[in-house]
């Protein structure tokens, strides 16, 4: 992940895209086709909202060595905006202005960070249109999605503005008379936190809210490709006066940054969103400075249609599940198994479904699905389908890569494609596809349902959809999953905790269990014998 991949013109890097699979490679690919940076502006009501500096210590600044990095969109393979490429020294920066700010922000009381949490929320929400063209812009998806998306973000940080009042000890029943035995619970101090592309906003605000409704203070990465939003918030939290120093970005080299969060002593935890490889490296290295850690890595989530389900309610389900983001999320639907009774009507139901939506620009009207996020990561699924179809699996609908016409032609898309008679020796079911493809996978049983949905290192998120009771119960039971959804896709939301088991991670973001990783816990144990005139 050396930035020598790229070409660089002065103090620029430009023209080949950096792109970023998620497993954490570069790839790059070609030239950008022109830049589009005052087309994004226009489009915001507040202009001032697309920065384009790291922000450390309440500053906004560009990198030391003056280098600076395209982000583009993927519709249409033009320049958004550049940002520096911020390295060790930046991050080193960042990580003093947090833990100088720290015995301040850990000073004021639960209610006086909820109350400036509580209007960054309410500054969110009210830029909500701007931030969602913004993040329409960098990572493609389609305006409406990212409007939701930045719903949902917001709804963390409001929920953890009020949460972080409920933090609570405990007094223990003493077992010896002359001691009192007591909890207190404390903020962990400084916390590198790493977001994925995917979800350029929500996933900021899962770990930020918290971290800063406990009492922490944080140095944030972005993802390289989708940085703009995080800087947008981090705007928006500047003029709701979260103070200098408690809230920090840096922006660039991503080895370098996550390199000087991890060897850091001052920084006590980490929280990442991404690959399961990139996961378990961060796990390693923070165990020389015994950080705590909080994964969500990678899923491979079945999504099981039993016979006695609604079918057409069923199919748009796995349509909204399997195609949120062009697939490149970690819950989507990846391996689809529809008991044999109910296959030819339901896969004659999600075709029709998939065949109406409608790909583009995220700007444009009445799109549904967007580009996916490179060209690596097109060529990657579109390799998934072809290497299924050599196998027998036969398209419904897709399987190939779309002509659009105009400057969507330079985009990164691929056809929504449905896969009939997958089978399980093929790689897109061993694999997390992160891309619009869906396998379809016949089952006769519900015991070989849930066998194969278990037959995978991840366990994240999984679905189900069935009417008898009884069977819903049996099969929550038994999938060996973190989240499960029982006829819902949906499962996301601030209050419920988000994570998984396995390969997919370790740690919960959302809900009061998501408050608690940022807390660490202390005994206190005081003696009262010493006073005989009580």
């Amino acid at each position: 992940m050396s930035l020598s991949a790229l070409v660089r013109q002065g103090s620029t890097w430009k023209l080949l895209r950096p792109q970023f699979c998620r497993s954490g490679g570069r790839c790059v690919v070609r030239a950008a086709s022109s830049d589009a940076s005052s087309d994004v502006k226009s489009k915001l009501k507040d202009a001032e909202l697309l920065k384009t500096d790291c922000f450390v210590g309440g500053e906004w600044t560009g990198a030391e060595s003056g280098e600076t990095m395209p982000v583009y969109n993927p519709a249409t393979n033009e320049v958004v905006a550049n940002v520096p490429v911020g390295g060790a020294k930046e991050t080193s920066r960042a990580i003093s202005a947090a833990a100088d700010a720290f015995p301040g922000w850990k000073a004021k009381t639960a209610k006086e960070r909820g109350s400036i949490l509580r209007k960054w929320y309410d500054l969110v929400v009210e830029a909500s249109d701007d931030i969602s063209s913004i993040m329409t812009a960098e990572c493609g998806k389609p305006f409406a999605e990212a409007k939701a998306e930045c719903v949902g973000g917001a709804g963390s940080i409001e929920w953890f503005a009020e949460e972080g009042r409920r933090i609570q000890g405990d007094v223990l029943e003493t077992v010896n008379p002359s001691i009192r035995f007591l909890t207190t619970k404390s903020p962990v101090g400084v916390v590198g936190a790493i977001t994925p592309w995917n979800f350029p906003m929500s996933m900021i605000t899962r770990k930020v809210s918290p971290a800063l409704a406990a009492g922490c203070t944080v140095v944030l990465k972005p993802a390289e490709v989708t940085p703009l939003t995080a800087l947008s918030l981090a705007e928006l939290g500047r003029r709701a006066g979260i103070p200098a120093g408690v809230l920090n970005i840096v922006v660039g080299d991503a080895p370098a940054i996550g390199d000087t969060l991890i060897a850091s002593d001052t920084v006590r935890k980490i929280g990442f969103t991404g690959s399961t490889g990139v996961g378990k490296k961060l796990a390693a290295g923070a165990a020389d400075t015994v950080k705590r850690v909080s994964l969500e890595l990678g899923g491979n989530a079945p999504f099981i249609i039993f016979d006695d389900a609604d079918v057409e309610t069923a199919a748009q389900m796995t349509v909204s599940s399997a195609f949120r983001n062009a697939g490149q999320t970690c819950i989507c639907a990846n391996r689809i198994f529809v008991q044999e009774g109910i296959r030819s009507q339901f896969v004659e139901a999600i075709t029709a479904v998939v065949n109406g939506l409608k790909l583009g620009s995220g700007f444009d009207e009445g799109v549904t699905m967007g580009p996916l996020i490179s060209p690596k990561q097109r060529d990657r699924v579109h390799e998934l389908v072809k290497e299924a179809v050599s196998k027998g699996a036969k398209p419904t609908t897709g399987g190939g890569i779309p002509n659009l016409g105009g400057k969507l032609d330079q985009g990164y898309f691929m056809q929504p494609t449905v896969l009939d008679n997958a089978t399980l020796d093929m790689k897109v079911y061993k694999e997390e596809i992160f891309g619009p493809a869906m396998p379809i996978i016949t089952f006769k049983q519900d015991k070989d349902a849930i066998k194969m949905a278990n037959d995978t290192e991840y366990g994240l998120a999984a679905y189900f959809w069935t009417k008898d009771l009884a069977r819903a119960f049996k099969a929550a039971e038994q999938l060996d999953y973190g989240m499960v959804g029982i006829n819902e896709q949906a499962i996301t939301s601030e209050i419920a905790p988000f994570g998984g088991i396995k390969h997919s991670g370790v740690g919960r973001e959302n809900s009061k269990y998501g408050l608690e990783e940022f807390l660490q816990l202390k005994t206190l144990v005081m003696g009262v014998g010493y006073n005989k005139t009580l």
